[in-house]
C-alpha cells in the first residue's frame, strides 16, 4: 500500500538485526583497544574493534608514514562519526594530529618525512571527498583541507596537482548530486491530481487523458524508464529528511498512477488489459533488479479500488501477478524478498555489464532496516566508548546501498515516457473508489453509500 514517511511505532523487526549489539556491556576490566594507529584499527588484518573511546577512533584515522588505516574502517568512522563530531570539527582534529605527529610547524620541513606520509593524507582526503562529498559543500570544510595540503606542498610538486584534481572532481560530483537530487524532488512538484469530476464522463468516445499504453505499450521498455526514475541519489546529509519524503511521495505517486490507469478506461476488457500490462512491467522491475518500482506497482494493484474489481480481474491472466505478490509477501519480514534481494546483491557483485549490476531495494523497507539497527542500539555503551560494532554493521548497509546507486542506468532514456511517469494527472483515493463504483457497480450497503456521498459530493462542485 501506499507509504508514509517512517516512525519507530510502524516498524517490524528486520531480519538480519542483531540484538546482542544494544546490549552489549563490557566489563570494567575490559581492554580499551590500542590507543594510538596499531592491528586493532584495521577491520580486516587485526581483531576487530567493537568499542573504543572517540579519541581513539580519530587516532586510528590518522595514518602516518607506516601506517594506513582499513579502507571498511574509513568508511564505517567517516559515516558514523558525525553521530557525535560534526564533519567539519573532525576535519580540524584530523589535521591537528597531522601537523603534531609529523611536525609539520616547524621549519623547514623534513622533506624526507613529508614524502612518507604525504600520499597517505592524501589518499584519505581523497577518499573522504569521493565517499562523503557533501560534507564539503561547506567552504570551511573546503579551505581547512586546502590549509592542510599548503602546508605539505612544499616538499613535492605532486601535492599541488593531486589537490586541484581531487577539488574538481569534489566539484563535478556535487554539481552532479545537485541535478539527480532536483530530479527526484520534481516528482512532488510536477505531480498533479485529475478532477474527480472527471468521472462522471468516463463514457464519453473521446478520451478525457493519454493512457500509458497510447504513450508505451512495451513492459520492458516502461520497466527501464521507471529504473531511470528510481537511480538517482537521495545522498545529500543537509537535505536528507526533503529527499526521504521525495521518495515516498514517488513511491505513492506510482502507486496511484497504476490504481488511475486501471480504473479510467470504461469498458471492462480495456481494465483487464492495463491489469496484465503492469503485472509484465511488474515482472520485468523484478528481472531487471527494481525491486522498488515493482513493490510499487503491486501496492497499486492491491488498493482497494482495484482489487474490488472482480469481473475485471476475472478476465485477466493473473498467475504471474500471484508469483511476483508471493516474491514481495510480508510474511517472515519479507523473507522472500530478503532472499530475492541478495540474489540481486550477488548477481550485481558479480556482473560484467551494468544491467547485471543494478540493486533497487525496496526503499521504505531498507530506511525501516537502518532505523531499527540506529534506534535499536545504543551509541555508546556504559563505560562511554563509541558501540563501534553497530557502526560497522550500518557501515554495511549503508555501504552496499550507496555502492547499488553509483551504478549507471544503462538504458537510453525516452523523455515521452519520462515525462507522463511525472506528470501524468493520477486520481485522489475519493476519485479511485468512485471511478472504482461507476466502472463496477457497488456490491454491498456501505459501498452503495459511499458512492451516493462522493458522487453527490463530486457532483455538487459542477
Amino acid at each position: 500500500m501506499p507509504q508514509t514517511v517512517c516512525s519507530g511505532t510502524m516498524f517490524t523487526t528486520p531480519s538480519g538485526f542483531s540484538p546482542h549489539l544494544a546490549c552489549a556491556e563490557p566489563g570494567e576490566d575490559e581492554e580499551t583497544p590500542q590507543e594510538g594507529p596499531g592491528p586493532g584499527a584495521c577491520l580486516a588484518d587485526g581483531p576487530p574493534i567493537t568499542s573504543a573511546s572517540l579519541d581513539t577512533l580519530i587516532q586510528n584515522l590518522v595514518p602516518t608514514a607506516d601506517y594506513y588505516p582499513e579502507k571498511a574502517y574509513v568508511f564505517t568512522f567517516l559515516l558514523s562519526a558525525r553521530l557525535f563530531i560534526p564533519p567539519l570539527e573532525l576535519l580540524s582534529r584530523v589535521c591537528e594530529l597531522c601537523i603534531k605527529q609529523q611536525q609539520l610547524d616547524q621549519s623547514p620541513l623534513d622533506t624526507a618525512k613529508v614524502r612518507k606520509f604525504g600520499p597517505k593524507i592524501l589518499q584519505l582526503l581523497t577518499e573522504w571527498t569521493e565517499t562523503f562529498p557533501t560534507d564539503f559543500r561547506d567552504e570551511t570544510m573546503v579551505g581547512h583541507l586546502k590549509d592542510f595540503i599548503h602546508r605539505i606542498a612544499p616538499c613535492d610538486e605532486a601535492y599541488w596537482k593531486t589537490m586541484n584534481q581531487m577539488l574538481q572532481k569534489l566539484s563535478q560530483r556535487l554539481a552532479l548530486m545537485s541535478k539527480g537530487e532536483e530530479s527526484i524532488v520534481k516528482v512532488s512538484l510536477n505531480a498533479s491530481s485529475i478532477s474527480d469530476k472527471l468521472v462522471a464522463f468516463k463514457t464519453k468516445p473521446p478520451p478525457i487523458q493519454k493512457d500509458i499504453l497510447s504513450i508505451c505499450n512495451d513492459p520492458y521498455t516502461l520497466a527501464q524508464q521507471l529504473t531511470h526514475v528510481e537511480l538517482p541519489c537521495f545522498s545529500d546529509q543537509k537535505k536528507k529528511t526533503s529527499n526521504l519524503e521525495a521518495y515516498v511521495r514517488w513511491f505513492n505517486r506510482l502507486c496511484y498512477l497504476v490504481a488511475t490507469e486501471i480504473c479510467m478506461p470504461a469498458k471492462k476488457k480495456q481494465r483487464a488489459q492495463v491489469i496484465e500490462f503492469f503485472i509484465d512491467v511488474a515482472r520485468e522491475c523484478f528481472n531487471i533488479g527494481n525491486f522498488n518500482s515493482l513493490m510499487a506497482i503491486i501496492s497499486g494493484m492491491n488498493m482497494t479500488p482495484v482489487s474490488r474489481l472482480k469481473k475485471t480481474w476475472s478476465k485477466a491472466k493473473t498467475a504471474k501477478f500471484f508469483i511476483l505478490e508471493h516474491q514481495m509477501d510480508p510474511t517472515g519480514n519479507f523473507y522472500n524478498y530478503r532472499t530475492a534481494l541478495r540474489g540481486a546483491a550477488h548477481r550485481s557483485r558479480t556482473a560484467n555489464s551494468n544491467r547485471e549490476k543494478i540493486v533497487i531495494p525496496f526503499f521504505s523497507l531498507l530506511i525501516k532496516d537502518i532505523y531499527f539497527l540506529n534506534e535499536g542500539c545504543a551509541n555508546r555503551l556504559p563505560n562511554g566508548h563509541v558501540n563501534f560494532e553497530k557502526f560497522v554493521e550500518l557501515a554495511r548497509q549503508v555501504g552496499e546501498f550507496m555502492t547499488w546507486k553509483q551504478v549507471e542506468c544503462p538504458f537510453e532514456e525516452d523523455q515521452a515516457i519520462l515525462h507522463y511517469l511525472h506528470t501524468a494527472p493520477i486520481f485522489s483515493e475519493d476519485g479511485l473508489y468512485l471511478a472504482s463504483y461507476e466502472s463496477e457497480s457497488p456490491e454491498n450497503q456501505v459501498e452503495k453509500d459511499r458512492w451516493k456521498a462522493l458522487r453527490s459530493n463530486v457532483l455538487g462542485k459542477t
